[in-house]
């Protein structure tokens, strides 16, 4: 029987429209979540596998020892696609010529991600046996031979290598690669016991098999052997990767914040406007029990209509977006699984924990309210409701971010927007108090107004703050991001690095610059030197600790040093004074940190068989993926004055200048040119893409948000008619309500506004301290513009969602 009246309910409230408020929050809800996840892992899907080209594959296993077979076998078994290499450095002949070089071993299906480019064009082969292809630089320093002896073993030069897809970016490596064949390796004889040689295992295939790959095999390896993604430090766009993904995955969460707004808001107005139902029930005799069953059932048929609905929106807005895309992104296919169930799990978490406290005030209503109509039943327990509330919302964020700080980051934000609420907001609504009910000024009406729906108006001030507060976030991380990618990546960013350059070369490169109208950066002068004490401790390498030795651990390796001046670009000062004195020296914030050390240490260097000893006087931070000359370690030029040294610079080229490549490698045959076009091309899509997410993901939370608001208005229609009645019947003109109703709307907006910049300030201190890694700054125009903004945004939505009750008369209002 309960089922039957449940039925029915629901239906006459669906076709009357008592129901819409409610299933249009459980839709935006779903419809929000199950399309921002579903066009955010298309997005992460498809940046990671544009990304996953710098590294050649999806995940390396990189290794200074032959690694366990299992491992390759497990991979196999799990269908991944595999290719091993080797990387080692040897000397190479060339009739009376000879150069250090790395050489590259590969085997057959090397690369598994991207192309190799020659300088005849990008290919689908690998050398033939007995062969080499070798890097354009390698031709000028041998003066470009037929043939290269390596070891035991004399390979033809057949190609020129123009990029490796995997090749990194690294100035420093100043051997010339050649590419060979895996097998051809032995014959060379240059493997031997204790030689130093990299293994690599590149590996490609589904993301899920990925996952699996990496959860089995990442416990085998030891700790001399690292594996790496697209996200590791040693991709260049490591960085962007990490912070568009976690931008991506904020947004889902806001989208998650957002759908919890809604629903609360729905499900508390939904029960308002069945206390007299209630009530008149009990007093027909109904039981709570059936009271129970018949709201349980109907709350469950609107929240699966809402769910339904609410999945096919976000399909439908999932394949309107990707039709719009890119088809190098359009092309990547995502789990259709994750977003549905999320979607469902968002609606039926949400629904029931934020529709739990109002149920039961809803059921709780005594059949006296029948005479007394100010009788709303249960009063207390708001606190179960907020934490009810709050914690629906943290367990749906983790559960689709797996991320805490993101998580907490999230609550934190919607914690302080409910204390500011209650402190502030319920105190400006209140400031009306004392106007009375003067009709004559239309102000002191809409303050009225204010004061009479004070509890309505501070659940309302809920779903326009929280809608204000995301756009805000989101618009500023989104441009931080933009901008701090800008800056990485500048118009005229350097495509080409000079390294070992001589002291006497120096000014003939710089005039030959000048006179050639080339955009150049200063040249770094190089020198090598190892860290070997601080204060005075000695230093064990990470190779030494893992054997047991005890000590403090450096630097396993020897480090680049430079000296300047100034501050270099793309470096900003930490802490200190930069280098003043000759026994002073700059590090960068990282190493630092690494090592322990800060400003007053002092760092002991072997250079040239010498000690030099200095103290740190200065931290910087240094933007690693400028592809700018950049380093550890900065000196004063009297401290590195006694070593020799060679030098680096880069520059960059138009399309229409390359000829002048040439000219440099026959009047500067010694220096060795690296070209990194390609790679910076390639990167600038990466980031182009990454700004398309960003610009997506904006453009779903603006019309999210915009959603909220105009659910939010659709609350208190019914009483806001019974008091234009009222107004009407003591005389008020339509143009006295229309502007008491914008005005009460724009105060509405003003307050939502001044409270969205308070929570978003702080939600955004946050995020770019303990997620983003940004720089934190106020930002001023906000105070401005966020209030008359929401004002005005609020007035609209609210005066057209009141028009046709403005422009009814009293009999009409009365009788409707």
């Amino acid at each position: 029987m309960e089922k039957r009246i449940a039925w029915k309910l629901f239906k006459r409230e669906l076709f009357q429209g008592q129901l819409l408020l409610i299933i249009l929050a459980i839709t935006l809800a779903v419809l929000s979540v199950t399309g921002l996840a579903r066009v955010s892992e298309r997005l992460q899907i498809a940046i990671n596998g544009q990304a996953s080209k710098f590294i050649a594959a999806d995940r390396i296993i990189n290794s200074p020892t032959p690694i366990d077979p299992t491992i390759v076998t497990t991979a196999q078994s799990m269908g991944l696609k595999h290719v091993a290499s080797m990387q080692f450095n040897s000397m190479a002949f060339a009739n009376d010529n000879f150069q250090l070089i790395t050489v590259r071993a590969v085997g057959q299906g090397y690369p598994l991600k991207g192309k190799i480019e020659l300088s005849t064009g990008v290919t689908d082969t690998l050398p033939q046996a007995g062969t080499l292809w070798y890097e354009t630089r390698l031709g000028g320093i041998l003066a470009y031979p037929k043939s290269l002896e390596v070891g035991n073993a004399e390979f033809s030069l057949s190609a020129e290598i123009a990029r490796l897809p995997d090749a990194g970016f690294n100035p420093f490596a100043s051997s010339p690669v050649v590419l060979m064949r895996l097998e051809d390796v032995d014959k060379t004889g240059v493997i031997q016991p204790g030689s130093r040689v990299s293994y690599i295992h590149q590996f490609a295939g589904e993301e899920s098999q990925l996952k699996t790959f990496e959860a089995t095999v990442k416990p085998l390896l030891n700790n001399s052997q690292r594996w790496v993604d697209v996200q590791s430090g040693d991709s260049p766009i490591a960085s962007a990767v990490k912070r568009a993904e976690r931008f991506l995955l904020l947004a889902s969460l806001l989208g998650i914040a957002l759908a919890c707004a809604a629903i609360g808001i729905a499900a508390q107005r939904y029960c308002q406007r069945h206390f007299d139902v209630v009530a008149m029930l009990k007093t027909f005799g109904a039981s709570s029990k059936q009271i129970r069953i018949l709201f349980g059932l109907h709350l469950l048929f609107v929240t699966g209509l809402g769910i339904v609905l609410g999945l096919i929106g976000g399909l439908a807005l999932d394949a309107l977006i990707t039709a719009y895309l890119p088809q190098a992104i359009a092309d990547y296919g995502a789990p259709l699984a994750r977003p549905l169930l999320l979607g469902v799990a968002t609606g039926l978490i949400s629904a029931f924990m934020f529709s739990a406290y109002p149920l039961m005030r809803l059921l709780s209503i005594p059949p006296l309210r029948v005479l007394q109509r100010q009788l709303e039943g249960l009063q207390l327990g708001m606190w179960l409701h907020l934490l009810l509330s709050l914690a629906a919302m943290a367990l749906l964020g983790y559960l689709y971010s797996q991320s805490l700080a993101l998580t907490m980051t999230v609550v934190a934000g919607v914690l302080l927007l409910g204390v500011l609420l209650s402190l502030f907001g319920f105190l400006l609504i209140r400031a009306g108090h004392s106007v009375g009910m003067k009709t004559t000024n239309p102000l002191q009406l809409a303050l009225a107004g204010l004061r009479r729906r004070a509890k309505q108006n501070a659940v309302q001030l809920v779903g326009f703050s929280s809608a204000l507060v995301l756009l805000l976030t989101i618009i500023a991380l989104r441009q931080d991001l933009l901008d701090e990618w800008q800056k990485q990546l500048p118009a005229q960013s350097p495509n080409y690095f000079l390294v070992n350059i001589s002291p006497d070369e120096q000014q003939p490169l710089t005039d030959y610059f000048s006179q050639n109208d080339i955009n150049a950066t200063d040249i770094y002068p190089v020198i090598r030197g190892r860290l070997v004490e601080i204060n005075g401790e000695t230093l064990i390498s990470s190779e030494q600790a893992e054997e047991g030795v005890e000590g403090r651990v450096g630097i396993s390796r020897e480090l680049n040093l430079t000296w300047r001046d100034d501050l270099p670009p793309n470096n900003d000062l930490l802490e200190g004074t930069f280098n003043q004195a000759a026994d002073e020296v700059s590090i960068e914030s990282g190493v630092a940190e690494r090592l322990g050390v800060g400003i007053g240490d002092s760092l002991t260097y072997i250079i040239d068989n010498q000690r030099l000893t200095v103290k740190i006087t200065s931290v910087r931070g240094v933007h690693w993926e400028t592809l700018q000359p950049n380093f550890f370690m900065i000196f004063s030029q009297e401290a590195l004055a006694p070593f020799a040294y060679t030098s680096m610079a880069s520059f960059y080229l138009e399309d229409s200048q390359k000829h002048l490549v040439l000219d440099l490698i026959k009047g500067f045959p010694t220096v060795s040119i690296i070209d990194v076009g390609a790679m910076v091309k390639q990167l600038r899509q990466i980031i182009d893409q990454v700004s398309l997410s960003l610009t997506l993901v904006l453009v779903l939370v603006l019309l999210a948000s915009s959603l909220v608001m105009i659910a939010q208005t659709e609350a208190g229609m019914a009483t806001r008619q019974r008091e234009l009645a009222v107004l009407r019947t003591f005389g008020a003109s339509g143009w006295l309500l229309r502007m008491a109703t914008a005005l009460e709307f724009a105060l509405l907006g003003v307050i939502s506004g001044i409270l969205a910049v308070i929570v978003a300030e702080f939600t955004l201190y946050l995020l770019k301290t303990q997620v983003f890694e940004l720089v934190v700054y106020m930002h001023w125009n906000w105070w401005v513009l966020a209030p008359l903004s929401g004002a005005l945004i609020v007035a609209l939505l609210g005066t057209w969602r009141c028009r046709q009750l403005l422009q009814k008369s009293c009999s009409e209002l009365l009788s409707a």
